[in-house]
Parts: structure tokens; C-alpha cells; sequence
């Protein structure tokens, strides 16, 4: 563990705070993109933000292993709240910030929320409608002004008056800050993250300031992070994925996070930015090339045969290139061509010109996405891990990047697979426990100390570790041969058409599936085929459409008939989803996870009208708005049979 000059351990986030504070205090902590300027905080003024505000929460009320909710967008107070919460002693509890009221009523209930620090109006107001549900809730913070000047009650608080009081109470007490710091330790929680509740309620994982500095000084040194790096820093705060990156390295290795504008500009930030460390889920991933094959078919005819035919290049060499394999002169010479013509205006327009390192976690990538970004030079990497274990199990070395894999057990952690399947690991970034749930607790962690992931994978032979899926999802079909419905619905999520899918095929004698068309990508497609609709369940109900996503099952079922291990698992029905499934509908988690039991349950007539042989299937579904409004879609689906093949002809047909 590293040290200050004069000894002290570095062994907390505000220790980590203040010595980058005395350090590098001029150097750039943190940006906000605000009204179209970029905003910097440096080392020194984050720190002593940071102090104020913990001052304030202080007068407040907060205290030693209290809980602070906080709830918005990617800000730097948002973040600097988090550390004012640990400077205390206290335990910062990020929310998903597009959650509805409801779903904050049981993680401000179970956490036993007094304080809560909230962006904007649209936050105070979800709260005030649950606040007669949580008791416990005593003051709300917020930090933009906009729109407050008339709410009157007593408990809200502007961000700057807290951080005010705080001035004043620190210039009283000026000794307070530093005693605060100084009583914490290691082992003390300094976050607890609500796990995304796919199979039920969500759960409070408490985590150590131990687990997360050994999970970011684990990932610092396998990627020669440094302080000069930047990050653009736009998932949401209350997962995992974000904390690592944007508090736990950026604290260790004190590089600068930049926040974006919102949601909406984040591409354009990406671009102005040019960070050298970039991290997104799968399906940011996805959108992009999605949006990158949208214009390509909106380009010229030389613009789209140039792209083809240096994508094929790529494809055929560009990874090996980037992992620096042997690859002929006359690709190499193709190549550099492409990297002029192709490859890096592509890179540019995506905001990844300046990239190092790229990950991507949270879901299993498809191998061909995956390639696609390794192919045109980035250096887009996966790595492996969970709420409970701080996004920290493996990660892929450079040079060693396999596309079915996710690397090699990550520095300091134990990885070992058990007689079931199941991956079981142990390590410092362990959660201390699940709040509140001893007894779930011990359910996760066996006698040997080893964590259960509930994931399914093997090593290969030379030591890589790779996910088939959760193991609660992989099955049989009903003539033993093995079901991971993850890898199919990856393969199918490729094509820039299809947004999402779900395969059903578990105990049953072939595989159907659930299609969510790209809403962006078909219209785009529609319209330069003049095919008019009024919306999404009408553009998913023409009959081009369900032929346009036939053709893309059915290259997915050559792909799969090419591989022994999963050739039986092809596609043999499918019928495309009248509603895109959304997480305000329950269907996905906050982190767009397929809830599978609950789609199976809703959607339960459509399963059996694809395995019983039906050419369509009428089905009406409520849906929620994000006013709190219901409504209903009602639609005649129609159900498609679709080409299979044979294991012989596999290699032929694709």
C-alpha cells in the first residue's frame, strides 16, 4: 500500500483525496461540460469542495456509518458527495437516476436514507412523492437550482448553502475534517451498490475501501495507468463498472474524469474529449456501429464500396496486427491504406482516436462486435467481474486477446471453476456483506471462502477463462444438447438491425426467440425503401421487416451450425415484439439485463404460440410512461419459421 511523505497510509478514498490535493493540486480532477464550456475542477479545489460539503452534512446531522443517497447524472458534486459521505465515515448509497419513484422506495427504505443529495428538480419531486414512505428521509440536497425557487419546505437544502454552512463550520472547528479522516480504515464500507435484481429484490452490497483500492491498484498496474490519462465518465453512478473507473482509479492513479453535458451529447463530448481510457457496456458498443452502418448505407456508392472492401481487411487482419502478429506484406500494405482512408477518420468520428485501453463489461460481447473495434485499431479489451467483487475478476492482457474469452485471472485474484460449472473466486475486492442479509451472505460465500459468481464458464488450455452464461440460464434441450441462450442472443444482437433478444429453449425440443427491432436503424432502412409507419409496433408488424430479421436469424443459425458444441441450438421460430422491452416495464434491469423469468411469465402466451406450431398470435401488454401513466399495445404478431442447417453444411452455408 503506498504512503504519504510523512508515512501515512493511503489506504482510505479521502487519504487518497488529500495526497493527490497536496501532490498534483493544480492538475485537473474532474470536468463538466456545462451549457456547451467545458468546467474544471482541479486536485485542490475538489478537495476542499469536497471538505466544505462534509462540513455541512455534518451540521446536518450526518454522521459515522449513516447512509447518503444520491441520485443524478454523471456531475462532479455528485461525485465529490460521495467522498464528503467516507470523510465522515458515512456511506454513500448512488441511486439509478432514471429510476421512477417507486423503484426508489424500497433502496431508500432499506438503506434507512436520512440525507439524500439529488441533481436537479426532477429528483426533488420523485422524492416528495415517496417521502411519506420513507420516514427516515430527514433532508434533500440539491445541486441545480433550476426550477426550486418555490418549493418552501424546511428539509430541502441548495448544494451551496450546505457547502456554505460547511465553510463556517470548518473555520470554527478547522481540526474537524482531518480527526474524521483519521478515525477511518480500510476495512470500513465505503459504498454500498444495490445489485441490478433480475431474479428478485435488489440487495445492498457493501463494499470496503480496501476491495476497491486493491480492484483499481490491480487495474492501474496491469494498464500502466497514469495521471495524464482521461476518461469520459457517463454510465451510471449507482453501477459498478462507473465506480471503479471513475472514483476508484481516478483516485489511485489521479487521472481526470470528464462528465458530459448529458446523455444526449455524450457522443459529441467523446469526440471533443479524445479520452486515452474509455469504458462502455456492450451495448454502447452496439449502438455505435449500429449509427456507423446507418450512415454508411446513406453514403455514396464509391464512399460504401471503399468502406466494404477495406472492412474486409480488417477483418481479416487488423486484429492481429494490433496484437502484433505475424501478418503478410500485402495486408500490412492493405491495411495502412485502409488506416488512412477508413480506420481513422472511423476512429475519429467515434471520439476513440486518442483510446489506449478500451473495456467493456457487463454483459458478454459477441465475438464479432468484439472483433469489429480490435479490427479497425482500437484497443477495446473485456474484462470480467460483479457487483460483489468490485467489476474485478479478470482482465485480458495485451498481446493475449482472445474474442471468446474474458482474459486471465486479474492480478491478486483467485479464480477456480467448480464441479458444477459454476466460477468461484476470492480475493481482497470481496464484498464485506450484504446489508442487512447475513443469511444471503452466506449463501454466496462457501466454507473456503470462495465467492459464487452463479456464472458458467472453463478455462481453455492456456489458462483463459470463458463465460458460457449464467449458470441459472444454461439448459438442455429436451435431447440433452447443452442451451445458453446468452450466446445465441449475442450473435443475433451483431446486426445493427435487431436491438435486443430473447431465446426460450430450455426442457423444449428447439430454440424460439424474441425480437426488439432497432428503432434507428430499420426506420433508417424503411425509409430509404419508402415504407411508411406511424411507430415502433407498426414498423415491427410489416411484413419487409419480419423477412429483413428472417435473413439475420438465419445467418446466425449458419454461424451457430458451424460450431459441434452449439450446432443444435439454432433458431427455428421467432416472431418480432409489438413494444421494445424497457426497464420501466420491469422487462429489464437499470443495466438493460433481460429479466428472463418475469419476460417468460409476462409474455407467456407468445412462447406457447411459437411451440405450437401458430402462424400469428394476438397479445394486448400495459405499459408504463415516465409520468407514471399506463397505457396499452395491443398487436397481431406474426410468427416466422426460419432455415436451419444441417452440422455437414454448415461451412457451406455460411
Amino acid at each position: 500500500m503506498a504512503a504519504t511523505p510523512n508515512g501515512a497510509a493511503l489506504d482510505t478514498f479521502p487519504r487518497l483525496l488529500m495526497h493527490h490535493a497536496s501532490v498534483r493540486g493544480d492538475r485537473p480532477a474532474i470536468r463538466e461540460k456545462d451549457l456547451g464550456i467545458w468546467q474544471t475542477w482541479t486536485w485542490a479545489e475538489v478537495a476542499e469542495e469536497t471538505r466544505a460539503l462534509a462540513c455541512g452534512l455534518a451540521e446536518l446531522g450526518f454522521k459515522r456509518g449513516d447512509r447518503l443517497a444520491i441520485i443524478g447524472d454523471n456531475r462532479p458534486r455528485l461525485y465529490g458527495a460521495m467522498l464528503s459521505a467516507q470523510m465522515l465515515g458515512g456511506i454513500p448509497v448512488p441511486m439509478y437516476q432514471d429510476a421512477v419513484a417507486a423503484e426508489m422506495v424500497f433502496v431508500l427504505q432499506d438503506a434507512g436514507i436520512h440525507i439524500a443529495i439529488v441533481e436537479d428538480q426532477e429528483q426533488v419531486d420523485k422524492l416528495l412523492e415517496v417521502k411519506d414512505q420513507c420516514p427516515e428521509l430527514q433532508h434533500i440536497v440539491y445541486e441545480d437550482p433550476r426550477g426550486m425557487r418555490h418549493y418552501t419546505q424546511t428539509f430541502l437544502h441548495g448544494y451551496d448553502e450546505v457547502v456554505a454552512m460547511g465553510r463556517i463550520h470548518n473555520k470554527n472547528q478547522p481540526d474537524f475534517i482531518e480527526q474524521e479522516i483519521a478515525q477511518g480504515g480500510p476495512d470500513d464500507v465505503s459504498v454500498m451498490l444495490y445489485t441490478s435484481g433480475t431474479t428478485g429484490k435488489p440487495k445492498g452490497v457493501c463494499q470496503t475501501h480496501n476491495a476497491f483500492i486493491s480492484a483499481a491498484r490491480g487495474g492501474c498496474e496491469f494498464d500502466k495507468l497514469v495521471p495524464e490519462d482521461e476518461i469520459l465518465s457517463y454510465l451510471p453512478m449507482a453501477w459498478v463498472g462507473d465506480h471503479l473507473f471513475s472514483i476508484a482509479q481516478s483516485l489511485y492513479a489521479g487521472f481526470t474524469v470528464n462528465c458530459p453535458e448529458s446523455g444526449d451529447t455524450v457522443l459529441t463530448d467523446l469526440r471533443e474529449i479524445g479520452p486515452t481510457y474509455y469504458f462502455a457496456p456492450p451495448r454502447v458498443f452496439e449502438n455505435m456501429l449500429t449509427q456507423v452502418m446507418i450512415r454508411m448505407e446513406d453514403a455514396g456508392a464509391i464512399k460504401r464500396k471503399m468502406f466494404h472492401y477495406f472492412m474486409d481487411v480488417a477483418r481479416r487482419c487488423g486484429a492481429e496486427i494490433l496484437d502484433g502478429k505475424a501478418v503478410s506484406f500485402g495486408d500490412r500494405l492493405l491495411y495502412a491504406l485502409g488506416n488512412l482512408f477508413v480506420y481513422g477518420p472511423l476512429r475519429n468520428v467515434l471520439g476513440l482516436t486518442r483510446v489506449r485501453v478500451a473495456y467493456t463489461a457487463g454483459a458478454a460481447i459477441g465475438p464479432d462486435l468484439f472483433r469489429f473495434y480490435r479490427s479497425i485499431g482500437i484497443n477495446l479489451k473485456q474484462l470480467y467481474g460483479q457487483t460483489e467483487t468490485c467489476a474485478y475478476v479478470c482482465l485480458q492482457p495485451d498481446g493475449e486477446i482472445k474474442l471468446d474469452s474474458v482474459g486471465k485471472p486479474a492480478p491478486g485474484v483467485e479464480v477456480k471453476i467448480a464441479d458444477n460449472g459454476e466460477i468461484l473466486v476470492k480475493g481482497p475486492m470481496l464484498l464485506k456483506e450484504y446489508y442487512k442479509r447475513p443469511e444471503a451472505t452466506a449463501e454466496t460465500i462457501n466454507a473456503d471462502g470462495y465467492f459464487m459468481t452463479g456464472d458458467a464458464g472453463f478455462f481453455d488450455h492456456e489458462g483463459h477463462l470463458k463465460i458460457i452464461d449464467r449458470a441459472k440460464d444454461v439448459g438442455k434441450l429436451s435431447n440433452g444438447a447443452m442451451f445458453a441462450p446468452n450466446y445465441i442472443e449475442n450473435k443475433l444482437k451483431f446486426f445493427s438491425h435487431i436491438k435486443e433478444a430473447v431465446c426460450f429453449g430450455h426442457d423444449r425440443d428447439m430454440v424460439c426467440a424474441f425480437i426488439n427491432i432497432d428503432i434507428g436503424a430499420v426506420g433508417n432502412w424503411a425509409e430509404r425503401r419508402n415504407l411508411a409507419y406511424s411507430g415502433y409496433t407498426d414498423l415491427a408488424g410489416k411484413a419487409e421487416v419480419v423477412e429483413l430479421i428472417r435473413e439475420c436469424v438465419e445467418k446466425v443459425n449458419a454461424e451457430l451450425a458451424a460450431d459441434e458444441m452449439v450446432a443444435d441450438t439454432q433458431v427455428h421460430r421467432f416472431l418480432v415484439l409489438h413494444k421494445e422491452l424497457d426497464p420501466d416495464d420491469d422487462e429489464l434491469t437499470r443495466t438493460r439485463k433481460v429479466r428472463r423469468g418475469f419476460i417468460a411469465e409476462k409474455y407467456a402466451v407468445l412462447i406457447e404460440a411459437l411451440y405450437t406450431g401458430k402462424q400469428s398470435q394476438f397479445i394486448e401488454t400495459e405499459v408504463k410512461f415516465e409520468d407514471g401513466r399506463r397505457g396499452k399495445v395491443a398487436a397481431d404478431l406474426v410468427i416466422r419459421d426460419v432455415k436451419t442447417f444441417p452440422k455437414a453444411a454448415a461451412q457451406k452455408a455460411a
